[in-house]
């Protein structure tokens, strides 16, 4: 009996000990997010803030290039690794609402009077939510298969619709982070202090306008990119898929 005493006692000073030394790199890493943010690679670092801008442009170009940010999105998701079945799903919000304004009616080309549906969505791969978008469409410009789709599942609104074989124009596209402060180019870039890069929530934001028929439009879209973007480590290494 003396003898587990011992051990027990042994145990527990060796557990202290163990926790001791793993509280200072706890504190030194900082809160994590619920999200799971910081992934590993993402230091504080002037060398990672190239990066990040570097990401968050080829971001924002490939979205502007294509006509669907459901695929763009898919496409990232594959090639970034952030879900084991890239696939994009779309996640309605059916308790928002939000009328369309003058300015939506005008961008659509419809009278005051004409039926305007609207759809909340978060475009997520995987458990990751990489967009929310507020998306309003002219359901007399569809078909009734498509309206189906959009009022009654998660389909995302790019998939819906896509046999109109559909363009995109944007109206505007602003970033909403900036990793670099101006003048960055000016000065040393800065050595990592051991925090976790700090990425706010929203980090992109598109306005565009959806057309068939070469002009006649049909849906109007505010979509706003969040740091699940970057939800991966950074400087992985290759391994075999």
């Amino acid at each position: 009996m003396k003898h587990n005493d011992d051990g027990r006692r042994h145990a527990g000073r060796y557990g202290r000990f163990a926790l001791a030394c793993l509280l200072p790199a706890a504190l030194l890493a900082g809160p994590a997010h619920a999200d799971g943010w910081p992934y590993p690679g993402w230091q504080d670092d002037g060398v990672v803030r190239v990066k990040a801008l570097a990401l968050l442009q080829t971001a924002n170009a490939t979205l502007l290039s294509q006509p669907s940010a459901t695929r763009t999105l898919q496409q990232w998701c594959a090639e970034h690794r952030l879900a084991a079945e890239p696939r994009i799903r779309a996640l309605r919000d059916t308790d928002t609402r939000k009328p369309a304004n003058a300015e939506i009616r005008r961008q659509l080309q419809v009278g005051a009077d004409e039926p305007i549906g609207y759809r909340r969505v978060k475009l997520a791969c995987g458990e990751r939510v990489l967009s929310e978008a507020d998306n309003w469409y002219v359901p007399s410009r569809l078909t009734p298969e498509m309206n189906r789709l959009l009022d009654t599942t998660d389909t995302p609104f790019g998939t819906a619709v896509r046999a109109l074989n559909f363009s995109r124009r944007t109206e505007s596209a602003r970033l909403l982070w900036s990793p670099l402060q101006q003048g960055w180019e000016m000065r040393p870039l800065a050595a990592s202090a051991g925090k976790p890069l700090e990425i706010p929530e929203q980090v992109l934001q598109h306005r565009a306008v959806l057309y068939k028929d070469g002009n006649t439009p049909f849906s109007l879209v505010v979509e706003t990119y969040r740091r699940e973007l970057f939800a991966f480590p950074l400087n992985q290494r290759e391994t075999g898929r």
